[in-house]
């Protein structure tokens, strides 16, 4: 019941009160356009840079990521149209929102989507208040390096974004799935249906030429291609050579 206990100057009914007028003045997260574009280096996640939140997206293939490319021959990518930073948050979001459509018009069993970019750089916060009993706690631009707030992926024009392989009956549904992602992200994104095999390099005829010649080897969700270069048993088997 005596005095109240001072703590660095600031007596303990008013420290009190500053936490109070901390809790009221907590504010919602920034909007993704503050940290829309590139401002300086990239700044990953390393053992200098610590107490990172773990990004919004957790899962970067949804849907039969294990199906072989020749079940699922048609693809369709989102490329990126600006250089800019799109947010673990808006790509956790595309990735929801083109995984329900795909499930609800072409079927579960049709598709493999995958998210391209990964959110690496880390986003920065120099926390102020702004309310009405909050000047003792203002430092302004004294120490003003921010914490870390969040995790962002740098992406260039040409980049893809999401890629969605499936079957050819399906690709127009794969397309609209890709264009209604793209209101998830800032500035301007585009549609293009690819005219390779699935996600392979190859192009459709190419690819028929290859495997006819016993040149492509599955490799999970595509293949790989043997040169003519090595050794002479490995285009014409080891009997023959």
């Amino acid at each position: 019941f005596g005095s109240s206990v001072s703590w660095h100057g600031v007596s303990g009914v008013e420290h009190l009160a500053a936490s109070q007028v901390l809790e009221v003045c907590a504010m919602g997260r920034r909007p993704a356009r503050c940290y829309r574009y590139a401002h300086g280096k990239p700044y990953p996640k390393s053992r200098f840079c610590r107490g990172v939140p773990d990004p919004k997206i957790r899962i970067y293939d949804c849907g039969k990521k294990k199906i072989p490319c020749d079940d699922f021959p048609a693809a369709a990518h989102m490329v990126c149209d600006e250089n800019q930073q799109v947010t673990s948050e808006c790509l956790e979001a595309a990735r929801i929102a083109t995984n329900k459509y795909m499930i609800t018009n072409a079927g579960r069993d049709f598709f493999h989507i995958r998210i391209r970019p990964h959110p690496y750089h880390v986003l920065r916060i120099n926390k102020t208040l702004s309310c009405a009993g909050a000047d003792r706690l203002s430092t302004g631009m004294r120490g003003a390096f921010g914490k870390a707030y969040g995790t962002a992926a740098r992406v260039k024009i040409g980049q893809v974004l999401i890629s969605i392989r499936t079957k050819e009956e399906k690709i127009e549904i794969a397309a609209e799935a890709l264009r209604r992602a793209k209101f998830k992200f800032a500035g301007r994104q585009k549609v293009h249906v690819s005219s390779k095999m699935g996600f392979t390099p190859f192009s459709k005829e190419d690819y028929n030429k290859w495997k006819a010649c016993g040149r492509l080897i599955p490799n999970g969700m595509d293949v790989k291609w043997l040169s003519s270069r090595g050794p002479l048993h490995r285009l014409i088997g080891r009997e023959n050579a």
